[in-house]
């Protein structure tokens, strides 16, 4: 009888103690990741629209604090206009604008510039609050702050950006662009594969991997990202303006000066023909692939992974579909933005899909 109270006691002991370790729950960490990326997926949507309306350069100081407020008054929207008609983009490209078109770009930037305050916020006040709870898991403090450092990083690039289009060229690097973009997609990237290893955590410790798909999956993923660097560039020089046909390249497969520049290694950066003829092999590629991945995967006794591959193998063919109409439509906005959303919701497929494999 007193061994039987013994054993009762102890889990209405534990029960009962307000101040046991929460970290076997950590359902609310990501959820709070999830939402993160929600942000994230937002953020470069704008950006794509703040690049494809040419609103990149309309505020020509980086005050992460005192930027926080646009102009509130007349006299402070006359002050960031003057400021703006000193660049080589009002010079050179936008001499005729008003002040009321100006605003129109302003309001672009800065909503950009806002959502990554408000991602700032989002993500490290919960951080901090999780932590003070002992709520984050053991062995993922060090990888959510690495997260935050790379959302810092992210900041200082964006600003490292726009500051190469405020000098002399009213453009801004296509190589500064490129990696403010493909660094958002691996804050992304991060931020989802941590919330989903979070969601499921007992999942790799209770099923065999699937090694050959998996590797398939993480190759799907690398191809991916590829294919968001290469869109980088032709967005970078703005490609997707020149060579409005499909599947031909204005009559062509491979258009014949693509490698008119010299030295050649520079084709593959600053020439049209090459940097869209690279976009679309790397479309091409993912159109041999995730079929591939999904003709392996359909068969497998993992329902998530089955599941993931199909909506892979969907979104791959919208997200193709999006891409030629933005090309034979001369890219519109909503298009192109369309477009950049969907590189997004394809990058998130494959990495639920190599998560599910793994």
């Amino acid at each position: 009888m007193t061994a039987t109270t013994r054993v009762d006691a102890a889990p209405l002991g534990a029960a009962a103690c307000p101040h046991s370790d929460r970290r076997d729950d950590p359902s609310a960490v990501a959820a709070w990741l999830f939402a993160c990326c929600a942000l994230v997926f937002a953020m470069i949507v704008v950006g794509g629209v703040t690049r494809l309306t040419h609103s990149g350069l309309s505020i020509t100081e980086w005050a992460p604090i005192l930027g926080t407020l646009p102009p509130l008054s007349d006299a402070q929207w006359h002050e960031a206009f003057l400021k703006y008609q000193q660049t080589p983009e009002f010079r050179l490209v936008n001499s005729a604008m008003t002040l009321d078109a100006f605003k129109g770009i302003y309001w672009w930037e800065y909503v950009h510039r806002l959502l990554g305050r408000v991602i700032g916020a989002a993500f490290l006040l919960p951080y901090l609050w999780f932590l003070a709870r002992r709520r984050v898991p053991a062995g993922y403090a060090v990888k959510l702050l690495g997260i935050f450092a790379l959302g810092g990083l992210q900041g200082a690039l964006g600003w490292y950006m726009v500051r190469s289009g405020l000098v002399d060229d009213p453009r801004v690097s296509p190589f500064r662009l490129t990696a403010h973009l493909g660094l958002a997609f691996a804050i992304f990237g991060a931020m989802l594969w941590v919330a989903m290893s979070l969601r499921a955590p007992g999942i790799a410790r209770h099923r065999r991997a699937s090694p050959a798909p998996c590797g398939h999956a993480r190759a799907a993923v690398a191809l991916i990202f590829a294919m968001v660097l290469t869109g980088g560039f032709v967005a970078g020089i703005r490609a997707g303006f020149a060579y409005n046909t499909f599947p031909l390249m204005n009559g062509h497969i491979v258009p014949p000066e693509i490698f008119m520049l010299v030295p050649t290694w520079t084709n593959f950066f600053w020439n049209m023909a090459t940097v869209q003829f690279d976009h679309r092999i790397v479309a091409l590629s993912l159109a041999i692939v995730v079929p591939w991945l999904w003709w392996r995967v359909r068969r497998l006794p993992n329902a998530g992974a089955r599941s993931a591959a199909n909506a892979l193998f969907a979104m791959l063919a919208l997200q193709i579909a999006l891409g030629i109409a933005t090309l034979l439509l001369v890219v519109p906005l909503p298009l192109a933005a369309l477009h950049q959303a969907g590189a997004v919701v394809l990058f998130a497929l494959a990495l639920r899909l190599a998560h599910a494999l793994r």
